[in-house]
């Protein structure tokens, strides 16, 4: 099916992801997260690589949550910084934008 063909609810999307997120959102340690870069940026001067292990030393005390959605989709989050990223494995990244933010926020706090 052309992709012009498919439908795509993003709100069934978001609703999808929320519950997978919430179900599997944790606290990753600072090492755990060292190791994760690792293996997401495993070549040097990657400038997502760079962003990723600077924004780490400018926040060594912070917590840090992990999370997967059902469809492969990883979200990293610093709720003292608000600050996010999401990453598909060897496919793609970006920062989270503020609707996931506000997701992730809620989800933590409301534990």
């Amino acid at each position: 099916m052309p992709f012009e063909d498919e439908i795509v609810n993003l709100d069934e999307i978001t609703e999808a992801r929320r519950a997978a997120v919430a179900a599997t959102v944790r606290t990753i340690s600072l090492e755990e997260l060292k190791a994760l870069g690792q293996q997401l940026f495993p070549y040097a001067g990657d400038v997502w690589g760079e962003k990723f292990f600077a924004f780490l030393d400018e926040n060594p005390g912070a917590t840090f949550h992990h999370a997967a959605a059902h469809d492969g989709v990883q979200f990293l989050y610093c709720n003292a910084q608000d600050k996010g990223i999401w990453f598909l494995p060897k496919k793609g990244m970006g920062p989270m934008q503020p609707r996931g933010r506000a997701i992730l926020k809620q989800i933590i706090e409301g534990r």
